[in-house]
């Protein structure tokens, strides 16, 4: 069992790692070869790129878990139509919204918090990337459904092909061939380009249980993906929205210098939340099969391994950051930049203590997700990603002045993890309740 949790788990939390390290590899070569400010102009640009993960991953989630469901009872036809239909709908979506964009192109560039002397650089970003659109949903959609598919090797090869083109050609525009943030967004749309192409390959040869076949359009399946993806779906567009408040919030409480400062505990928060949604993802399909088994011992003992590895990897993290933090600073930002950096060395310090909350939010909501409960899998999500943190930044930036900005985080994660653990209780007590009852029935 131990053994079967790790050959999910690790792939994934590999795959997630592979795809923040990649994301960072931008921000750093466009921090060495263009200026603070373009980087800045990156973290203005995430809120973007998240919100394409997001929905890639409202369909992922809710299609691993239907699909997971079906291959546990052998329905592998059943599966596969509805893995087609999803994919169909997906790219129509992702095609809609592209066209969306480009019509409001500059309204969507002030909205996401552009200033004077950002506008151009994120302009620059965006209109490149924004023709990737399709690419960057199908990509992150592929990903999860080739562990679904029991293939999570698979899931690693693909994004380690997209990193490694990412990195060499964000160091081949930027830095060599002096294209500025437009290489990096181009650079970025190439490599998600190879990985979908990938991950197609795989869904069309014989040895996938998933496969692209004939489907009748079904609503209620529809429905039912988005309800179970909705929470996955809110913790992955939670990262481009709690960027998206902070960043308005900067501005106004510090200004510019502390959106470089933000931009760094971005990508670093963004390696965190990755690890922790890759053990969730590498749990779900699990807990999913055995749910449609109805095993319920063997779904709750990865329920509790996924903790247990939670609590490990969060005391390393927050650990490896506290002590590491100048080391981590230095690598987007000069030493020489005095004022700057010492002051992103001290923020960040406030900051990484939400590192010992934050994977125990995401893996219960995963799990409610997988075992179809998506009402207490959105609370969590929805607390955490968006009403409590947005709560959280405003009280702590109105007590503390920008020192709240800082240390938000930690409170809203905190207040979550409490909600969390009440509605485990509330779970676990109402199955024993109805386990106790069939047997007095029996």
């Amino acid at each position: 069992m131990r053994r079967k949790f790790l050959k999910y788990v690790i792939p994934s939390v590999l795959a997630m790692w592979i795809y923040s390290l990649y994301t960072m590899a931008s921000g750093i070569y466009v921090a060495k070869g263009v200026n603070e400010i373009a980087l800045a102009a990156l973290s203005i640009s995430m809120p973007f790129v998240n919100a394409a993960f997001a929905v890639a991953l409202l369909f992922a989630a809710g299609t691993s878990t239907i699909s997971s469901i079906n291959l546990g009872s052998s329905d592998n036809k059943r599966a596969s139509e509805i893995f087609t239909m999803n994919t169909v709908i997906l790219i129509g979506i992702s095609v809609v919204t592209t066209v969306a964009i480009l019509l409001y192109f500059d309204d969507v560039a002030y909205f996401l918090g552009s200033t004077s002397k950002t506008i151009g650089y994120v302009k620059d970003y965006l209109e490149i990337l924004v023709f990737f659109s399709v690419f960057i949903v199908l990509a992150y959609y592929f990903e999860v459904l080739v562990k679904t598919d029991g293939h999570p090797q698979l899931a690693t090869i693909g994004v380690g092909i997209s990193a490694v083109t990412n990195i060499f050609l964000v160091y081949l525009f930027v830095i060599k061939i002096n294209l500025g943030i437009k290489g990096a967004a181009l650079a970025s749309g190439i490599s998600y380009v190879l990985a979908t192409i990938f991950y197609v390959v795989h869904f069309i040869r014989g040895k996938s249980r998933l496969k692209f076949v004939p489907f009748k359009f079904d609503f209620s399946i529809v429905k039912r993906t988005i309800s179970l993806g909705i929470s996955d779906f809110v913790t992955e567009f939670s990262i481009g929205f709690i960027t998206f408040i902070f960043n308005i919030t900067i501005l106004r409480n510090i200004g510019e210098m502390g959106i470089v400062t933000y931009t760094i505990i971005v990508y670093l928060n963004s390696f965190v939340t990755m690890t922790m949604l890759g053990i969730s993802q590498g749990t779900q399909p699990l807990v999913s099969y055995y749910y449609g088994k109805d095993d319920k011992e063997t779904y709750m003992y990865f329920l509790k391994t996924a903790i247990k590895t939670v609590a490990v990897v969060s005391l390393i993290i927050y650990a490896g950051t506290t002590v590491f933090a100048e080391q981590l600073t230095e690598i987007f930002i000069s030493r020489d930049k005095i004022e700057l950096f010492e002051y992103s060395v001290r923020s960040l310090r406030l900051y990484v203590p939400v590192y010992l909350f934050v994977g125990y939010n995401v893996v219960f909501a995963g799990f409610y997700a997988a075992i179809e409960r998506p009402m207490y899998s959105m609370m969590i999500s929805t607390g955490r990603g968006i009403a409590v943190i947005a709560a959280s930044l405003w009280v702590m930036t109105s007590l503390f002045g920008a020192r709240g900005i800082w240390t938000s985080a930690l409170v809203s994660e905190a207040i979550c993890l409490v909600m969390g653990t009440i509605i485990f209780i509330k779970y676990h007590y109402e199955n024993l309740f109805v386990g106790n009852l069939k047997s007095i029935i029996r």
